[in-house]
């Protein structure tokens, strides 16, 4: 249950207290996935609580002071300082002003980006207390006045028709809003339209061609709901986590177009991002990665090593771990012990015990490690060794005789040899434990049925290779047999660099990345950047993508 609720959340402090148990933790959490609902307001549905065993609990363990509102102890000054639309939005209640601090009694004292948003508004420190959401409503009609009948979802744009704009802002559960924003995806062909929080507005802007555009803005009376309904569409539970994302279903011509969801926590609320949503998967097994012959090859006799160090460089963390997986699935594991060390990892058709890293402090990936070295395996595979001491770590595996599989995080095979020359110039590994390193990149191709010409900007040209044929270049359109997104699918370019005896000659005679790149080229070695240069030729992928995934 620990790697369930954290330390000084809600769940733990409520468990703490005794007030709720593990299985109300979990039936909780089954509750906030579907209903996209808070933490504290699925235990409430679920009758495992009062509003007041919360407020109880969360005055009492952090220390926060309980009120019960009364008119008197209102000052005027204070209510002065906080709109009403604030008040609302966060359920809060100013109480008193002393200088530059401003006291409020909150609903949810945990609700950092409220006390953000307040004291960005009041130019106030914040100091909370706990009241009952019954009460602060109570108290919010009676400073403020009833909430105007004459309800608006307060959306404003040149971008549709009027009669548009009234049936959108007349439905305040933005049900209406955010299906118009997902038509105008589809209609305008846009590569993304996302949702700014800007304190006291909330900017809607699209993205299509490089370039952004203003679409409209929205008030932020509303956006909290808003942001409910898209948490729940698109399955996003309501973790505390700095990012998540999701998918989410749209029905347009008789068809379910998806739209994948990005969201960031911030100032004011979520800063949102919708796109259409290309449906890809990492491949499951090595033949489906499409590798030439020659690299096919290379990637088994990695996988045949019994000792060393096997290296994978990806920037996104998630398929460099299913890379690894792939790995591991080619690897002879009968009869030995394989020990996965990260949360990512274990994700294929092999089963393998997992150590979870998440929450390891600084200094102590290096020591687990070593830790699981006393027991005995054979393979050890690490999420992550981009940091000098678990590659060390790493490194001192492969000496003992253990097949070690780590992941680096590297945007491309360069900067990989930038990194590991570096390390080898910082004295931190023996290179003739490396067998060999895996770089990928997945890159989206066209849609054939819809793809256009097009012609490159400027600055697109001084960085694109020069064309050998007469076809010219395309970029993504939509189509019914691509759901709208103008993409076929997604292709992974692979860079497969045994470290034999002429590699680690020229790695270790080598100054700069350039000298060994320029080795492996002098041997006739196509890699990742010659692919993607003849997928670009050929018409496969647009300038941008080329750009975006094989050059930056």
């Amino acid at each position: 249950m620990d790697s369930v609720i954290k330390e000084g959340s809600l769940g733990f402090i409520l468990l703490r207290s005794q007030i709720i148990s593990e299985e109300d933790i979990t039936k909780a959490l089954e509750e906030q996935k579907v209903s996209g609902c808070r933490f504290g307001e699925a235990l409430v549905s679920l009758g495992v609580v009062t509003q007041e065993d919360i407020d109880w609990a969360l005055s009492n363990q952090l220390n926060i002071p309980y009120v019960r509102l009364k008119k008197e102890l209102i000052d005027r000054s204070a209510v002065e300082l906080v709109s009403a639309e604030l008040a609302r939005q966060f359920n809060l209640v100013p109480l008193i002003r002393a200088g530059d601090e401003l006291s409020v009694a909150m609903a949810d004292p945990l609700n950092k980006a409220a006390i953000e948003a307040v004291e960005h508004a009041t130019g106030c420190r914040l100091i909370v207390s706990i009241a009952l959401i019954r009460e602060i409503r109570e108290m919010l009609e009676f400073l403020y006045g009833p909430a105007g009948k004459e309800e608006t979802f307060g959306f404003s744009s040149d971008c549709y028709p009027a009669k548009v704009m009234k049936s959108i802002n007349a439905d305040v559960s933005g049900a209406r809003f955010l299906d118009y924003l997902l038509l105008y995806i589809v209609r305008n062909n846009l590569s993304a339209l996302s949702l700014q929080p800007l304190g006291d507005t909330i900017r809607v802007t699209g993205r299509r061609s490089g370039f952004s555009r203003e679409i409209g803005r929205l008030g932020v009376k509303y956006y909290p709901d808003l942001l409910l309904r898209i948490r729940k569409l698109s399955r996003i539970n309501g973790s505390p986590d700095i990012s998540a994302r999701g998918v989410l279903g749209f029905r347009y011509r008789e068809r379910n177009i998806m739209f994948q969801v990005l969201l960031l926590r911030g100032l004011g609320g979520d800063y949102v991002t919708l796109k259409l949503h290309v449906s890809t998967t990492f491949p499951v097994r090595v033949a489906d990665l499409g590798l030439q012959p020659e690299k096919g090859d290379c990637f088994r006799a990695l996988a045949s090593a019994k000792n060393g160090l096997v290296l994978f460089s990806m920037r996104d963390s998630g398929d460099r771990c299913r890379l690894m997986d792939l790995y591991l699935e080619e690897c002879d594991t009968s009869g030995k012990t394989v020990l996965l060390l990260g949360e990512g990892l274990g994700r294929g058709r092999k089963r393998f015990s997992r150590i979870p890293i998440h929450g390891v402090t600084r200094g102590e990936p290096q020591d687990l490690v070593m830790a699981a070295l006393e027991h005995e395996p054979d393979i050890i595979a690490i999420e992550d060794v981009t940091d000098s001491q678990s590659f060390i770590a790493a490194n001192k595996a492969a000496m003992r005789g253990k097949l070690v599989v780590a992941g680096i995080s590297s945007y491309d095979t360069v900067h990989a040899f930038k990194h590991l020359l570096y390390f080898r110039h910082k004295h931190c590994f023996i290179p003739a434990t490396i067998n060999g390193m895996v770089a990928c990149k997945g890159v989206l191709t066209l849609c054939p049925h819809c793809k256009q010409s097009y012609i490159p900007t400027p600055e697109e040209r001084a960085v694109l290779p020069p064309l050998t044929s007469a076809a010219g270049y395309f970029k993504a359109a939509g189509c019914p047999a691509c759901d709208q997104t103008g993409y076929q699918g997604k292709r992974y370019l692979m860079d497969i660099i045994p470290f034999d005896k002429g590699m680690l000659e020229a790695f270790e005679s080598a100054y700069e990345s350039k000298e060994v790149l320029r080795y492996l080229s002098d041997k006739g070695y196509r890699g990742i950047a010659e692919e993607g240069t003849d997928l670009l030729h050929a018409g496969e992928i647009s300038p941008g993508e080329y750009i975006s995934a094989i050059i930056l």
